[in-house]
């Protein structure tokens, strides 16, 4: 919850002004519901994609001060579901999450589905529990080919907004037991093909030891994005 409609589309011109590799990664900015629109016009033709930080699954109806995927047409080519403060302020299940994620689907949406443990769990040792069930729980119903599609962010809840994040080992642990859960569940082509973020505390000085861990595919980024030539110094150590 930054950024007003006009400041967000001031930084977005500044991150479509940076002149990003665009053609090597996919770049993806998700303003607040109130700037979508004026923040997709802002980078049309900079190769930038947009999102949406939220949506209902529902499509219309009187659902007053929510909204959907449909009303984001033509607009915004990925959303986030789950993210861990959606699940911890907003009281979100992982039932919520998953007809979250099948609404994204359904509408030709691509989602960043966001799974975590909190402090206490990791050290209860039971992240590998924790992420892998909000994975299967959070794709539940979908096609093998759906789930190929998906965007999966592990974002350690002790690690966002704190300045401490998991270090490259914990984290490409972490998103190999997703992608085990995966081809567990849907099978080896969908969790080859599944991209599998990670997200918390990510910074220009620490995305490259991050980065250099095979598995993992890229970044959502919080803090940092709302500093253009942060933002821009992480997309450009992603195309190396």
């Amino acid at each position: 919850m930054n950024t007003t409609p006009d400041a967000g589309v001031e930084l977005a011109r500044a991150v479509a002004a940076a002149g990003l590799p665009v053609a090597a990664v996919d770049v993806v900015v998700c303003p607040p519901a109130v700037g979508v629109v004026p923040v997709h016009a802002a980078v049309r033709g900079a190769g930038i994609a947009v999102g949406v930080q939220n949506v209902y699954w529902e499509q219309a109806g009187a659902f007053t001060g929510e909204i959907s995927v449909a009303m984001l047409a033509g607009v915004a080519a990925y959303a986030i579901a789950g993210h861990s403060e959606r699940r911890a302020q907003f009281g979100e299940t992982d039932a919520v999450v998953n007809r979250k994620v099948r609404a994204i689907v359904a509408s030709g949406v691509t989602p960043i589905m966001c799974v975590g443990e909190v402090l206490a769990q990791r050290d209860a040792g039971e992240t590998r529990r924790v992420i892998t069930a909000q994975t299967a729980a959070g794709a539940r119903d979908l096609t093998p080919e759906q789930v190929g599609k998906l965007v999966i962010a592990y974002e350690p809840v002790w690690a966002i907004g704190t300045g401490r994040n998991a270090t490259p080992e914990q984290a490409e642990e972490a998103i190999a037991w997703i992608r085990d859960e995966v081809a567990q569940a849907f099978g080896a082509a969908a969790a080859a093909a599944v991209r599998i973020q990670y997200g918390g505390s990510v910074n220009r000085g620490n995305w490259a030891g991050l980065w250099a861990r095979d598995d993992i595919d890229g970044a959502l980024v919080g803090g940092a994005s709302l500093k253009a030539a942060d933002f821009a110094a992480i997309v450009r150590l992603t195309a190396t």
